[in-house]
């Protein structure tokens, strides 16, 4: 009996220690029928897990400006693909593709970023069930 609470005890330690993997699903927020493409200035990065943020301002027909949140993978997906923390510097004008939230926000999960000079930036999270979201 003392033998299989100490097992027991070992194992919960253990398995607390281990990373969690679980990762929300993208339909849990974001709306698939909701594709969105955005037009704007980035005023700010979030280079901060579990997911990076993009914002920018957006100018509406009316001339009013919008900030939107961008979710991005993570940085660490965001490396692996060639990113850094400086690949979008402020004030840069871009436009984003991406999926709008379900709560009617200003927020959506970004699947990709075209930069000025025409090149785009892959951003979705891989596995989460976005659209596309396994493409490089």
């Amino acid at each position: 009996m003392r033998l299989t609470i100490a097992v027991a005890l070992t194992g919960a330690c253990f398995g607390a220690a281990l990373p969690a993997h679980a990762h929300h699903a993208f339909a849990a927020e974001f709306d698939a029928n909701q594709p969105i493409t955005l037009e704007g200035v980035v005023t700010r990065i979030e280079w901060i897990n579990p997911h990076a943020w993009i914002h920018i301002d957006v100018e509406d027909d009316d001339g009013n400006v919008e900030s939107w949140m961008i979710e991005a993978g993570s940085p660490n997906t965001l490396v692996r693909r060639g990113m850094t923390r400086d690949s979008i510097p402020r004030g840069t004008e871009v436009v984003v593709f991406g999926y709008r939230h379900r709560n009617g926000s200003n927020a959506a999960n970004g699947r990709d970023v075209t930069l000025p000079d025409g090149s785009k930036l892959f951003l979705s999270s891989p596995r989460t069930g976005a659209p596309g979201g396994d493409e490089p």
